[in-house]
């Protein structure tokens, strides 16, 4: 398979809004208007929908950014993993669950793909560890509140540990690229924004 075509897979499988898919199946057709911020994405999935559909639309979400990157990793020649295409396929699960081919270019803020698509490096694991570490740290540690503050500081984080740690460039643009997309998705939502709070974790 060309790795262009690889680049297609993971659009069109990011594209699949699995938050309205078993919304749909589980009866909760409206969960997504209902919710504060609109966004078809795992967290709404859980508090709207109810732990299966939460946990389901995240293996789904997970996966659809796994696969097409584990896939280009398996079958792709070394010369594509050195190149720009390494960049479009890690980035492009993310891209296609920001703006989805089959739901008008309005979709979710790609969280959970993200770390799907960065799984799929595997057995390389050092971007997936950075991107988790710093979550952690940025919800725990020194906690960053709301969790569209928190998200924002946690990708431009690992994006800056990435360009010093990770030894692949085509990864680190591929981050950074998925990085942009969403900070436009969530720049550019409409959802009501709180002040950013920065608390250490003994300070309540």
């Amino acid at each position: 398979m060309r790795a262009s075509k690889y680049v297609l897979l993971g659009y069109l499988s990011g594209s699949v809004l699995y938050a309205k898919v078993f919304a749909k199946l589980f009866g909760k057709k409206d969960m997504i208007e209902k919710s504060k911020d609109k966004n078809p994405g795992t967290a709404n999935a859980f508090m709207q929908g109810g732990f299966w559909c939460g946990m389901l639309t995240l293996l789904c979400d997970l996966l659809k950014g796994f696969l097409p990157v584990f896939l280009f990793c398996r079958f792709a020649d070394r010369d594509a993993m050195n190149s720009v295409w390494m960049a479009l396929v890690l980035a492009a699960p993310v891209l296609g669950h920001v703006f989805p081919a089959f739901y008008k270019m309005n979709g979710g803020k790609g969280i959970a793909v993200t770390f799907g698509s960065l799984m799929g490096l595997f057995p390389y694991w050092k971007p997936a560890v950075i991107q988790a570490a710093f979550f952690v740290f940025f919800s725990c540690i020194i906690r960053v509140t709301p969790h569209f503050s928190r998200t924002l500081v946690v990708y431009l984080s690992s994006l800056l540990c990435m360009m010093h740690v990770i030894d692949n460039p085509m990864i680190v643009l591929g981050f950074a690229i998925m990085t942009g997309v969403v900070y436009i998705r969530m720049l550019g939502s409409t959802e009501e924004r709180q002040k950013m709070k920065v608390k250490l974790l003994w300070m309540h």
